[in-house]
């Protein structure tokens, strides 16, 4: 007979929060701007509004990214043209902090549901409205920043531009949602101390960049104003209970576990 498993959600945690450029952001978009900028490598723009934002897989891969490097996970599954560690077998699965939290392919056997969800994060109208006031930015929201590469034997120079969002931006709310489950081989009570993965997750990216460029000065972001709630199954349409706010990421930290006990205190693990 099929192995059917039988997986329960207990709770969902919103975790909400705004994201500042320290340095110039550059994640990269379409080659069409090419046409209206002359620029080399532009931004992604939400093609409704023309507002430069941060896509959730961004954001999750270079959390991802840095998680594995932290925790010393090998590098053996292919995605395009790199690799990222996949949990292979269901002894290392059940132990390893990132493919819990971030997930494997489906085909595993072993696999269980994700438990984060990055959404993308947006220019909210204010922001946006600051900077087409205040700004003397190149194009809409950007800036240009030009590099120039030199030839070792020639000394013939290179110019190139790329396209950035200026330091100083801010975009948000972003939102992580973290889902606790219970049944199938889901242990709630491990998904609550699992937090402590994301904040990781989150200090490593602040301490890194996001996007492109980032060796070279782009990229550098700080988080901030941290609102913490809890949708818990049990009232599920009921609104969410909030767990605190953070004006940092060191107080965040600070606080979990504070939150984790709230957590398990209001699921009733």
């Amino acid at each position: 007979m099929p192995d059917f498993k039988q997986i329960q959600l207990r709770g969902r945690i919103f975790l909400r929060f705004t994201v500042q450029t320290v340095t110039g952001l550059h994640i990269g978009g379409s080659d069409t701007g090419i046409e209206i900028g002359g620029v080399d490598k532009t931004v992604i723009r939400d093609p409704l509004t023309n507002r430069p934002y941060i896509p959730g897989s961004s954001l999750k891969g270079k959390m991802r990214s840095l998680l594995e490097k932290y925790e010393g996970k090998i590098q053996n599954q292919r995605i395009g043209q790199g690799f990222i560690h996949s949990c292979q077998d269901v002894g290392d699965y059940q132990t390893c902090p990132v493919c819990q939290v971030f997930g494997v392919p489906g085909e595993r056997n072993f696999s269980l549901p994700t438990r984060l969800v990055v959404r993308d994060v947006h220019m909210d109208e204010a922001e946006a409205e600051r900077i087409r006031k205040t700004a003397r930015t190149d194009l809409p929201y950007t800036e240009v920043k030009t590099e120039v590469s030199i030839d070792r034997v020639t000394s013939a120079a290179n110019p190139r531009q790329m396209e950035r969002v200026p330091a100083g931006t801010h975009f948000g709310p972003a939102e992580l949602v973290y889902t606790i489950y219970s049944g199938g081989g889901c242990d709630p009570q491990a998904d609550v101390d699992r937090l402590a993965t994301l904040v990781t997750a989150l200090q490593l990216v602040e301490d890194d960049y996001l996007g492109g460029l980032g060796s070279r000065g782009s990229g550098r972001v700080r988080f901030t104003g941290f609102e913490v709630k809890l949708r818990p199954q049990t009232g599920y349409l009921a609104e969410p209970a909030v767990l605190g706010a953070y004006p940092t990421l060191g107080d965040l930290s600070a606080g979990l576990a504070q939150i984790q006990d709230s957590v398990r205190a209001k699921l009733a693990l």
